[in-house]
């Protein structure tokens, strides 16, 4: 669903709008734990925030072994583009950050089986992640 305003007071001011807000609910991946869009479209560019490995009924980590965190983070993102009626194999970049890139291989041996077309990709070893998470992954998709 694409929603155009014709300003950014008017976008605010439905944002503040409860009735609004449901229209972007996702229900198969997790709720934004922050105020943040999980995903937010421009033109036919859709750019997903970070997915961590939360499970969406219980708001928490799934783990802490880097191979459970890595596909649940996929399945995330899978299930927040099925939401906005796109899929892994729209995704045209992805950026993954790695607690440990100790780690990398691990996730690539999951990663190829979820972003089977191959899209540009980053991955940078941070110091710490929200929730202590091991992974953290965003992507862009085009429709």
């Amino acid at each position: 669903m694409v929603l155009i305003f014709s300003n950014r007071k008017e976008a605010a001011e439905l944002a503040e709008d409860e009735t609004v807000n449901q229209l972007f609910k996702v229900s198969k991946a997790p709720a934004a734990i922050w105020p943040y869009s999980k995903a937010y479209y421009a033109w036919d560019l859709l750019f997903c925030s970070w997915q961590i490995a939360f499970d969406a009924n219980t708001m928490e980590l799934v783990d802490w072994w880097i191979e459970n965190e890595t596909k649940q983070v996929c399945r995330n993102i899978s299930y927040l583009l099925e939401e906005n009626w796109l899929s892994l194999k729209d995704v045209v970049k992805t950026t993954i950050y790695l607690k440990k890139i100790e780690d990398f291989d691990k996730v690539n041996e999951i990663y190829k089986n979820y972003f089977l077309l191959k899209p540009a990709r980053s991955t940078i070893e941070v110091s710490k992640l929200p929730k202590w998470a091991l992974i953290e992954i965003e992507v862009i998709a085009k429709r």
